[in-house]
């Protein structure tokens, strides 16, 4: 049986507007025009981009995958809502929409940040550009749409809903989120390979992101119960875990990357690898310097999921 939450100090209940299942009215409703201009602005998106083959290296192809991937999955649910298979669905749509959504937000932050910053701006004069450019703006357009989505659809004070619609919930699609982009700035092993203290952080990153992936996808596919203790009693521990875990990391990763003591290097003048710079490369001065600013922001984010965890009662359905 599913498991869904709700608040304790507000009884009154309130909910988005109502979607008509299964018929083309759906569409007409202010959800239903949101996720077509979702639908729409990342369609523009790549379509802009691949018109002029204006992406290549790694931030065109995360850019073009991330336009490509929100595009297809908001096809999916727009295609799933007008024939009304929400209960054939093999995931709770009680969940997927929203966890959907603020992934697809994230992506297309990301995307309007990275791509004319490591790509536009390297760019000429000329008609590629101008398509890269009203790409970057469409990108804007479908992160609004989506952060709007979330905004709409997320549980409010006394309402019962799905785990993933909670302030917690939307804390773990943001946890993971950030972890994914600490694994690709640690990508190269010399980063950390046989220094005790950095392998313990990069330890801390994958273990906190599997529990917190564990979590969503336990939603996802309704199974709260495959667990062998109590969901929420799992959810606190993971969250005081994992809080725990990241101090130290955010302790251990700049004390051991920027203090000469610890054989770190303070100053991005003294890195030798950092005093060209190139479309498609990151110095390593600038990884390190990102990771720790990603691990303090995880940290945060791990401390607001255990606080808010705290005011969420469990019921089953």
């Amino acid at each position: 049986m599913p498991v869904t939450v709700t608040r304790t100090t507000i009884t009154t209940t309130s909910s988005a507007s109502p979607t008509v299942l299964g018929s083309p009215r759906a569409l007409t409703q202010p959800l239903g025009l949101l996720r077509l201009l979702q639908l729409l602005s990342t369609c523009v998106a790549f379509s802009l981009v691949a018109s002029v083959n204006a992406w290549v290296g790694f931030s065109g192809n995360f850019c073009m995958f991330a336009w490509c991937f929100c595009f297809a999955v908001t096809l999916v649910i727009i295609a799933v809502e007008l024939a009304g298979l929400q209960a054939r669905f093999p995931l709770s749509w009680r969940n997927f929409p929203i966890t959907f959504a603020c992934y697809a937000a994230l992506f297309c932050l990301t995307a309007s940040v990275l791509y004319p910053a490591t790509y536009v701006q390297f760019m000429g004069q000329g008609r590629s550009r101008d398509h890269a450019i009203a790409a970057t703006a469409f990108s804007c357009l479908a992160c609004l749409a989506y952060a709007t989505e979330v905004a709409w659809t997320r549980a409010r004070p006394g309402e019962v809903t799905g785990y993933m619609a909670t302030v917690p919930g939307l804390l773990k699609v943001v946890e993971t989120f950030v972890a994914c982009i600490i694994f690709a700035f640690i990508s190269d092993p010399y980063m950390y390979k046989d220094r005790p203290a950095l392998e313990w952080c990069v330890a801390v990153y994958a273990i906190c992101f599997i529990l917190a992936a564990v979590a969503i996808l336990l939603n996802l596919f309704d199974c709260t119960n495959a667990l062998p203790v109590p969901f929420p009693t799992f959810l606190s521990g993971l969250a005081l875990l994992s809080v725990l875990c990241y101090a130290s990391a955010m302790v251990l990763w700049p004390l051991y990357q920027f203090d000469e003591k610890h054989g770190g290097q303070p100053r991005r003048a003294r890195d030798p690898s950092c005093r060209g710079s190139h479309v498609q490369y990151v110095c390593p001065w600038d990884r390190r310097l990102a990771v720790a600013i990603l691990t303090a922001i995880n940290l945060l984010a791990y401390v607001a999921d255990l606080v808010h965890s705290a005011h969420l009662v469990f019921v089953r359905v």
